[in-house]
């Protein structure tokens, strides 16, 4: 024990004599010697516009790129609209939706499911990973880039054959959102482990897996973890955004049609509008701007013009709305008068920015 003083004595001594001398030892070195590169900081801040860029790592398709990502991504920026100036600020577009209330959210289309669920893919990542850690789930493969998760086979309980499970998570269609998708498949003799179906084998199984991982996920929100891996794959940005048009601005959707039309039609109610009538396959939405619902809630154009609901020169108008499909999984929206015809420009863009902000 006495040794041990002794040694940490002297270990004290020394780091003290070290110390004392790097303080004092600037007045011993010559001058043209530079401790720290301060005095140089003008000189260095222009060398990126001579920095020469290098071609990116090429990996070979039999190995896994997943580690060889983009440490600085540049995400795509969308066109800034310019509302036309009337003399008083317009209110800002919607953060999020107005019934994105709950933390996670199930959803179904046709024979379609997914979980829809208020954080960015960043943070949803590592709550599936830690979902399938606690079930005891066994993971093959991972990738981050296309935001896939394999399972192995498991047999769960009540099953007769064992099933493996893909997890897709995507960006959602609101700004820091994210969607979860599963996918199940049943063991079977000479089954290609490198592809998937493409809808589950069991649909019940599949809706008790989405299920359960949904509880799993609302039961520890504000404790989830974020992945940066995932997070530089799978952007926040949302699927939908407000660009500039020959007719002055549209919603630009990033989903298939059939979604599309269910989600803008979802949207109406919680933006305000009342549906009058729809002609799916010419994609338009008759529809009546009622305003916002609720006693405490003022009107985007009625704070707009300097009141409330009483004066919003939009309640009671008629409009068509116009979903335009421009490729598989690319949809315009546009806001036309009652004669499908252009519309003022500041009552279109607020038009789609209440639409914007309430389709999920």
């Amino acid at each position: 024990m006495h040794k041990i003083k002794s040694r940490v004595h002297k270990t004290k001594t020394a780091a003290s004599f070290f110390a004392l001398t790097f303080v004092a030892g600037c007045s011993y070195l010559p001058e043209s010697v530079k401790v720290v590169p301060w005095e140089t900081e003008t000189e260095l801040s222009g060398d990126y516009e001579t920095a020469i860029e290098t071609a990116a790592i090429t990996v070979p398709e039999d190995l896994d790129s997943e580690a060889i990502q983009q440490g600085y991504p540049i995400p795509e920026v969308a066109v800034n609209i310019a509302i036309p100036v009337t003399g008083k600020v317009p209110r800002p577009a919607p953060l999020t939706a107005g019934s994105q209330v709950d933390a996670v959210r199930l959803q179904r289309l046709g024979g379609n499911s997914w979980a829809v669920v208020n954080v960015a893919p960043g943070q949803l990542w590592p709550q599936v990973r830690a979902f399938l850690v606690s079930s005891g789930i066994d993971v093959s493969r991972v990738d981050a880039t296309g935001g896939l998760i394999d399972t192995d086979f498991v047999l769960l309980q009540d099953r007769e054959l064992e099933s493996r499970f893909r997890f897709r998570v995507d960006s959602g269609v609101q700004r820091n959102t994210s969607e979860l998708h599963v996918l199940q498949q049943n063991q079977a003799k000479d089954i290609d482990l490198t592809s998937w179906p493409e809808s589950s084998d069991d649909d019940d199984l599949e809706q008790k897996m989405l299920r359960n991982i949904a509880q799993f996920i609302a039961n520890n929100a504000e404790s989830a973890p974020v992945s940066m891996m995932a997070g530089q794959s799978m952007t926040g940005a949302g699927r939908i955004s407000l660009e500039e048009s020959s007719a002055g601005a549209r919603l630009k959707l990033e989903l298939p049609f059939n979604r599309a039309w269910a989600a803008t039609e979802k949207g109406f109610s919680d933006a305000g509008f009342r549906v009058d009538d729809k002609n799916r396959s010419a994609g338009l939405f008759y529809v009546t701007y009622l305003g916002p619902d609720g006693e405490d809630e003022e009107g985007w154009f009625g704070w707009l013009w300097g009141g409330g609901d009483s004066d919003d020169p939009l309640i009671g108008r008629e409009f068509q709305v116009m979903l335009t499909t421009q490729d598989r999984e690319l949809i315009y929206i546009d806001v036309l008068d009652s004669q499908g015809q252009a519309i003022d420009q500041v009552e279109q863009q607020g038009l789609l920015i209440l639409l914007q902000g309430n389709i999920t």
